[in-house]
Parts: C-alpha cells; structure tokens; sequence
C-alpha cells in the first residue's frame, strides 16, 4: 500500500470554511509540490544520470512486469524463486495475506496505470485488452473488502483515467468505449453487501461471487476489521460514483468515514487499531500512524483535496494535531493507547509507517517529514531494506521486507518540496539495493531475513504498481511524462484519479459533521495551504540542517524523543527509567522501582523477580511508569529468550544462471561448523546415496568435497552428518520429506543433535524445507552442476563472482560501480551494548553482557518428526502473546512464572539461557482499577497485529 498525491500548488492558507470554488481551483493543498527552491544538501544531480537512472527504473520494471507476464499470467502474483505463478488454493495457504488474491490476474490490473506513467502506451493497450478479454470478477473466492478495493476497483480506475487521457490525445486507445469502468462498476456493486451492518462499516472479508452470509459465501461472520480497513475506500468510491453518476458507492463510503469519526476517542482525538463492525467497541486500542490505521489518515486528506468537502479537512486536522501531540516523538513516531495517549503502547515500530514524511508534505509540516525519514534511511542503510518491524533502539523486530514501497513514496514527495538532491541519492540506493539484493532471474523477490539477504517466493502486485512509478517519477523531468501528473491524485495503492472529479457528478450532501463533535479554531488549520517562501525562508540548507542530527542516530546513539516525557518532566526533572537502562545492582534505580509500586525479589534459584503493587506506587503517574517498566520487562525477557537461538542461515546460488541472485533461507544446526564464525563453505551440490544419509554412502566419489544433499527422516541429523562427513563432503544440506513444506509457512528450526558429544561433526550443515530445496534439486536437473555458498548471510555478488564474465547488472546497478565494494551492514551482535539487553540474573554480570541480535522474528519451534529431534525458534508474536497473558493473570493477585509460558524446547537441547521471571500484581482499587483495565485490554493484543 501507499499513499499520495500529486497537485497544483498554490502560496494560500485554506481558512476554517474552506469554499468549494477555492477547493476546485487550486486543487487544494498540494501546493509544496511546486516549489522551486533547491537545497544544497547535496551536490546536484546532472540531467544525464537523472535519465540514466530513469531509464533503469524501466529496465527494472521490464524485467518484474515481462517475468510475471511470461511465467505467471492470468494468475494473480509472480513467484520468482519458482517462475510461475501463484494460484489461490494451489499453493500452501499463506493466511490473511492471500485475501488479495481473487483470481482476477491482480498484478495486471494493479500495473495498468504504470505503464503509462513509465510511458509505455502500447504496452499499456496490449494490458486493457487483455483484461477485458481474460479477467473475470465472477470468482467463488473470499477476498478482502479493502485490498480489492486499493488494488482492482483502483487499477481499474486509475487504468480508465489515463485511457480517457490518452483517447483524448488522439494517439492511443482510440477504440476504447469505458470498459474499465464498466467492469469498476460491476466490481463495486460486488463490494457493497459488505456495507449490510448496522454500523456502515464493511465487513473485511467477501465472497466475489455468492457475496455475505450465504452458507456458500464463506464469510460474514467477521465480527472485528481493522481502522485502515474501513476508512480506506472514499477515494475510488467516490471516484465510481463521480465516474459514473451512481452515487451509492460514495454514500456507503462516506457512512463509514462518518461512524470511525464519531467513534474515535473523545479526550484523545485519536482512533484503534481494530473496531467491532457491529457496535463500534474498540477491539485493539492502541493507535499509531503505522498497520492498521495508517491510510484511514491519508484518505481524510485527499478527500478533501478529490471532493471537496471541508469536513474531511477539519477532521484530519484534529487527528494530525493528536498524532503531533502524543504519537509523533521526532524522529520516531511511537504507538500510544488511545484512552492514555501519554503512555506508549510498544517499543517497536512497523514499516507501513514510512507513508506518514509523504504524507506530512502534503500536509505542508515538512520539518517531522525530514526527520522522520532520515531515521527511516539510517536503518535502511544499515540492513539495506526496511525490516517489516523494528525497534526503538533500532534493531530488527520482524525481519521479512515485501518490497514495500512507502518510503519510495515519500522520497519522491520530499525531494517534490524542498529540491534538495539528497533525495535523488536516496532513490538511487534503493534501486542499487533492489538490483543487488532482490533481483532474480525471474523478476524480484521479497526479503525473507533482511539479516540473512535470503529470498521469499513473493512478488506482491504493489511492487509494480508502486515502487516503479514512485521511482521513475523522482527522476524524470516534466517533459519525460506524457501528461501533467499533477492534474492526478495517487490513491493509497499509487492509482491517479483526475482531480477534475471534484466538479463531477456532486450530488452528495456536504453537511458538516465536525462541529457536531468538537469546536476548532483556526489555528486548526495552520500549514494546510502553506507558502513556501515560509516554509523555506531564504535558507538553501534548510533540508541538511535538519537531517544532520540525525545522520547517526541508528548507529551511535539513541534518538532523542524516544523516551515519553510527561509535562512534569519538561520542568527539570530526571525521565522514567526504561527497561533497558535498568541495573538490579544499581541502588538509585530499585529506589526508582520503589516508586513505581515495583517490589525486586530474590527467589531461592537464583532468579529475580518483579512485582508490582499500584497501590504503593507514589503517584498515579508513577504508577503508570510502573506498567509501562513492567510491560518493556517482559519484552525484554522474552527477546533474551529468543536470542540464546542461532539465527537463520543463507544457501546462496552462485553457479550460471543464479550468479548468486538467489537466496534460501535455511536452519542451522547445533552441531557442526558455525557460520556466524567461520567463513562460509562454497561448493557444488551432490546427492547423497541413499538419500535419507542414514547408512555409509554407496556414491563417496559423487559427494567428495562437495556439499551434499540428504533427505530429512529415517535416522538423527547428526548420524546423517557423520555419514556424509566420513564420505569425504565438505557440507551438508537436508530437504525436508514433507513434500510442500515452505519456510513461507512452517516455522524454521534448529537441527538437534543426538544427545551425544557431536564435536567430532567439523562440517556445517542446514536444513531446507521441501519447497527451497526443490529450488536446488530443479536447477541439478537443469543444469548439472550447481555451485552454492552456506553462509550466515548472503554475500556480495562482486566479491564471489570476481573474475566472471557476467552481465554487469547482475554485480551491481550502475556497471561503472562494479569494483567497489559493497558496504557490508554491521552485524549487530557485535554492536548491541549491555544496557540495551541485559539478563537479570543475578549469576550473570550485568554491566559486561552483551547481546546478540535477534534472530528472525518469524521463526517458531517445529515438532520433530519422527525419530529426530528439533529445537525452536520462538517467534515474539508468540512469546509476547505468552507474555500478555501472565500480564493480565497478575491483575488477580498472582505472580506468574514466564518460563512456564514460553514454549518449551526439544528434550535433549540444553537450556542454556538465564532463568529470568517477572510478575505484576495489582489490588483492585475501584479509584485507579477501571482505568487501567483499559490499558491491560491494550497491552493484551498489542503483539498481536500482523502486517
């Protein structure tokens, strides 16, 4: 998903009743778009690289849309590991996020209108005729409600616009006759039985041809949907029924935006993360700019500019003034409850935010933007991509990457404001990062570890739909366009609608409802329009002297604004102590403890213990400090045990045609050759015989001094190793026997040993489930010899290709850039300093420990089979559901022990981390006890979002 627009500008300020002509006209707020001011950030880009950079882009985009075109349409997404096509129910089930996938070629329509802006006409008419002729809406499927919406009824919008454009050019499409927008509208009329509750809002799910509720339908008995969910779909609504002349779609929009306003919080002026669609109860209660919520925001600031109508202005404005109050803490921008705005809901941020710099341009508040988004380029420049999630003291909190294109987005959008040709730096690393690290031969594939460089099977319909048109557009000129892009507004998923639609068809009642609900002045409405000589007043290093204090923020130093200050704060006076400052030797930090109603108990094991009591707490604020430490304790308890687990590994494929463009992800073992501290095994592949390695092998000179391949089942691991070790392989890889196993869907594990001393194992050895390993065994058949690399992470292509004749784009982006080396990210392990992580027992020195990073979020304990033994990964979704429950179990008076709660591991792995239990106890006081029933209910589901 994305976020933006692009429109006239304009050197006004919209006044508190904003009039629809002055709307119409100016094509409302965009205006920061326009200007021509240029920092001296950075040394100006020549015209020549700015097209040779463009013109990369449509090489790029060629190589994604021709992959998906030639091995995966008519089905709805690329899977470039495997080249081919990913089929709804032919493929293992990937939960909510197959939702998108109605077997309506979805890649094809999302990509129409990016054709066009790339300038490919003719490739954009051969794509409409196309889905004219082959797509069907009339599909037994269940799909999501909002990303049908963003990505099909919008493509088939945003294809239409641009079709009328270029008829009307007289060049192209001269046969066209509004079919795209005959099939829009009878994919809308599908949509609108989810509108049937009491509410307005939809329900999340529908099926596309029995619709809700039928017993074949499948759905309708959703009961929750997320805020973004329901407060998505004014924009392309709106835009049918303006195309049209249908105002329906519209109205049931607009009565969903209606209900989210008058259910948001009253104090706060902020919204949920998730809300029941039939009484309106927040369901999760923490809110953000990120997951959840995210495009419900955007889409009240680009009604207002699409349709003209002030109330969406006046109600975006008194939630961004919330979010600026109590979400944003510069450069982070943290999650909060939404009945106690000041207490922070998480430590970790998501990667959906970094829509939020784009969308403050629009907003004209360009000083969070810049900030905002150095923060999010630091941490892209320390693990190349921007992991799904990440924490407040940047490390890796989930670390998958879908090639999001959000912060493409808003670079694009800050270098349209300021003309500061840093931006055009930044959109050159992303495409050197794309080409190095996620370019297959098949087209481009998502991050499955961000730590590793290893590779999903996933190519979702938003990388082209998005990434590419953000990335031309920053490099191209006006004149490399063939129509006025900012006659156009981007909807979330990138889709142009013509801003002329605010004049079209406006039957629907402007009765503004904001007043009804809270009084706003003027002030309200500050920076909504601004001029940008005030913006910028006379200073061309506006831009870097706001950037610069941040250029080492993820590296060196904790960003300021992370920790929440109460107003009693600013008056001198020390912040709350974080979990991860906390020394249990430190006497001034157990009187701060003390305080806070937290009692430190020595339990007779050796163990510490955390209870508190609000009751003694010494003040209602201290008392939430208290829950607050509590709460980042467990956190903190539960990521310690994660990180005494080997993180995943990488089989990289270097040999013809890979080149090293492929990246599995595998498990580690915890016996053999550690990778993490040896150099990594390069050799080519053998299999073993017999293939199950349970027995001496009867082909020794097939697997000498290569890896070999041996099929999980029939004996231990470590028996398997030993065989192939005494038949001369200088490694070992093991296939899972499960046949379409995936590390997409089954969580990764550690091979055990055998309960026996395994140091006489010298080789190092992965596990590959059966859908990365057949990867291996198709390119055998096809090509013979096949060359890998077992590593703790991928390698640069230039440093294990070095003296290969080999397409340059292969080694690097730019071919001049091929005898560089590739700044390597640092390896956290290295870096995390001992009071970022610390482990409370008391036989552990606290002020020395150091940690290692996290190891992939995603990953969770596998049983067994069989005979072998298998020890987990516990992902923190998991760990800190665990958690939450102990939270909630010490409201009744009990102290629950956390080791009891995390999953437990093989039998014969040793528990080599420190035994750490932490316990909270509250008495019911009816004075603070209803209050802070909110809060647990908040703390109970906060880990439980999925991106």
């Amino acid at each position: 998903m994305s976020k933006a627009g692009g429109c006239r500008g304009c050197g006004c300020r919209v006044p508190q009743r904003a009039s629809w002509s002055l709307v119409a006209a100016t094509a409302a707020l965009c205006l920061v778009l326009a200007t021509s001011v240029c920092t001296a950030g950075a040394a100006p880009m020549s015209r020549e690289e700015k097209q040779k950079l463009g013109n990369q882009v449509l090489e790029m985009f060629d190589h994604a849309y021709g992959n998906y075109m030639e091995h995966a349409y008519p089905a709805d997404e690329l899977m470039p590991l495997t080249c081919r096509g990913r089929v709804r129910g032919q493929e293992p089930s990937r939960g909510d996020v197959d939702d998108a996938l109605g077997k309506f070629s979805l890649t094809l329509i999302d990509s129409l209108d990016t054709l066009v802006v790339l300038n490919k006409t003719k490739e954009f008419e051969d794509a409409v005729r196309k889905v004219l002729r082959d797509v069907n809406l009339d599909n037994d499927v269940v799909v999501s409600v909002f990303e049908t919406n963003i990505r099909v009824l919008g493509g088939l919008l945003g294809g239409h616009s641009l079709a009328i454009m270029l008829k009307e050019k007289g060049e192209h499409m001269q046969w066209y006759n509004d079919e795209l927008l005959h099939m829009a509208k009878q994919l809308g009329y599908k949509l609108l039985p989810a509108f049937n509750t009491t509410s307005g809002l939809p329900y999340p799910r529908i099926n596309l041809k029995f619709g809700i509720r039928k017993p074949e339908a499948r759905t309708g008995t959703e009961t929750d949907t997320c805020t973004a969910c329901a407060g998505t779909l004014i924009l392309e609504f709106a835009a049918l029924s303006r195309f049209t002349g249908a105002t329906i779609f519209e109205e049931y929009a607009r009565k969903a935006l209606d209900f989210l306003w008058e259910k948001r919080q009253r104090s706060s002026n902020l919204v949920g993360v998730t809300i029941n669609i039939h009484t309106g109860d927040w369901v999760r209660k923490d809110s953000g700019v990120g997951a959840g919520i995210d495009s419900y925001y955007e889409y009240l600031l680009k009604a207002y500019v699409l349709l003209g109508d002030d109330s969406f202005l006046e109600r975006f404005n008194t939630h961004y003034d919330a979010i600026m109050r109590y979400i944003s803490q510069p450069p982070l921008l943290l999650d909060v409850h939404i009945h106690k705005p000041m207490l922070n809901a998480r430590t970790w941020m998501d990667a959906l935010l970094a829509f939020f710099p784009g969308l403050q341009v629009l907003k004209g508040d360009i000083r969070p933007a810049i900030e905002t988004h150095e923060m999010l380029y630091q941490v892209i420049k320390k693990h190349n991509f921007l992991p799904e999630a990440f924490t407040t003291d940047f490390r890796v909190h989930w670390a998958q990457h879908p090639l999001r294109p959000e912060f493409a987005e808003s670079t694009y959008f800050l270098y349209k404001a300021t003309g500061d040709p840093y931006y055009l730096e930044v959109g050159k690393t992303l495409i050197e990062n794309l080409n190095k690290y996620a370019r297959v031969p098949c087209g481009f594939a998502a991050m499955k570890d961000v730590r590793t460089g290893s590779h999903e099977d996933r190519m979702d319909s938003f990388f082209l739909a998005e990434m590419f048109k953000y990335l031309y557009l920053l490099f191209a000129d006006k004149e490399d366009i063939i129509f006025d892009i900012e006659d156009y507004i981007f909807t979330t998923e990138a889709h142009l609608l013509p801003l002329w639609l605010s004049t079209t068809n406006r039957s629907i009642s402007k009765k503004n409802t904001t007043s009804e609900y809270t009084e706003l002045d003027d002030s309200n409405f500050d920076w909504t329009c601004p001029n940008t000589q005030i913006l910028f007043p006379n200073d061309p290093l506006y831009a870097q002297s706001i950037r610069e204090p941040l250029k080492n923020v993820v590296d060196k130093s904790c960003p300021r604004g992370i920790i929440r200050v109460e107003e009693s704060f600013r008056s001198g006076a020390k912040p709350p102590l974080r979990a991860r400052d906390f020394m249990a030797t430190n006497p001034e930090h157990l009187e701060i403890l003390k305080k806070m109603g937290v009692s430190l108990i020595h339990l007779k094991d050796g163990r510490v213990q955390l209870v508190q009591h609000a009751i003694q707490a010494a003040s209602s604020i201290d008392a939430e400090d208290g829950l607050r430490f509590m709460q980042e304790m467990i956190e903190l308890s539960s990521q310690q045990q994660k990180e005494q687990q080997l993180p995943p590994r990488a089989v990289q494929i270097i040999s013809h045609p890979f080149f090293g463009r492929v990246v599995l992800t595998a498990g580690p073992a915890q016996f053999g050759l550690d990778l993490s501290k040896h150099k990594e095994t390069r050799g080519f592949v053998a299999s073993s015989k017999p293939y199950n390695g349970c027995s001496e092998l009867t082909n020794p000179e097939a697997v000498m001094g290569k890896i070999a391949l041996i099929q999980r089942g029939q004996c231990m691991f470590a028996e398997k190793a030993r065989n192939i070790q005494n038949a001369g392989a200088i490694g070992g890889i093991v296939i899972d026997d499960n046949e379409g196993s995936s590390s997409d869907t089954a969580p990764l594990f550690q091979m055990a040993g055998d309960g026996k001393d395994t140091d006489d194992i010298k080789i190092p050895m992965l596990f590959l489930f059966s859908k990365e390993g057949s990867i291996i065994l198709d390119a055998i058949r096809e090509h013979e010899q096949v060359e890998v690399l077992l590593s703790d992470k991928a390698r640069d292509r230039a440093a294990i290709l070095k003296g290969k004749m080999i397409p340059s784009y292969i080694i690097n982006s730019n071919p001049e850039m091929e005898n560089e080396d590739q700044p390597s990210s640092e390896n956290d392990s290295q870096n995390q300093s001992a009071e970022q992580m610390l482990s409370l027992s008391q036989t552990v020195d606290l002020a020395d420990k150091e940690s290692p990073e996290n190891p992939a979020d995603s990953h969770s304990e596998a049983s067994p089979s069989d005979s072998e033994e298998a020890a987990g990964f516990a992902p923190s979704e998991q760990i800190s559901g665990s958690t939450e429950n102990h939270e909630t179990t010490s409201l009744d008076g009990e102290c629950t022990d956390l080791d009891n709660q995390v999953q437990e591991q093989s039998e014969t792995e040793e528990d080599s981390s420190p035994n750490v239990s932490w316990g909270t106890k509250a008495q019911p006081i009816d004075s603070i006890l209803a209050d802070w029933n909110e809060d647990i209910e908040a703390f109970e589901m906060m880990e439980k979002d999925e991106l």
